[in-house]
């Protein structure tokens, strides 16, 4: 997908997170936290480094994923998100991920889950772009 690509959203796309953890509970999935969104996390939490890997890190590519629960909820979800204001960047990019712009079809999927999307701020296409392109590894 190039700038220049015509898309489904021309004239951009509103999401506002309305903090209901439907992207952060239910079916199991990869929660990546970049190398350097683990000493952050930790330190909001008053943790070691260390601890924070022990207690709720599992390796994953060249860093880490967050642990969930038996059901698939991430274990920094508990009535809202417990690091929202740290959390990494896979999650500070939803819904805007490649794989959710990539098409309509995927875009009106990711709404049916997601309560935000069609709320609150209007995201330009160049700021879609954006986002989407800094997800694709994830």
């Amino acid at each position: 997908m190039c700038p220049e690509t015509k898309t489904f959203f021309e004239t951009g796309l509103s999401f506002e997170c309305k903090r209901c953890g439907k992207c952060c509970t239910g079916a199991p999935g990869t929660i990546y936290a970049a190398s350097g969104e683990i000493g952050p996390i930790a330190g909001y939490l008053g943790l070691s480094v260390s601890d924070l890997i022990q207690g709720y890190l599992y390796p994953y590519k060249n860093s880490f994923s967050i642990k969930e629960d038996d059901h698939g909820n991430c274990l920094f979800y508990r009535e809202g998100c417990t690091i929202y204001s740290v959390r990494p960047h896979q999650c500070r990019t939803f819904p805007f991920w490649f794989r959710n712009v990539r098409s309509e079809s995927r875009w009106r999927e990711a709404a049916r889950q997601c309560p935000g999307i069609g709320h609150g701020k209007r995201y330009s296409k160049a700021q879609i772009m954006e986002i989407a392109l800094s997800t694709m590894e994830i």
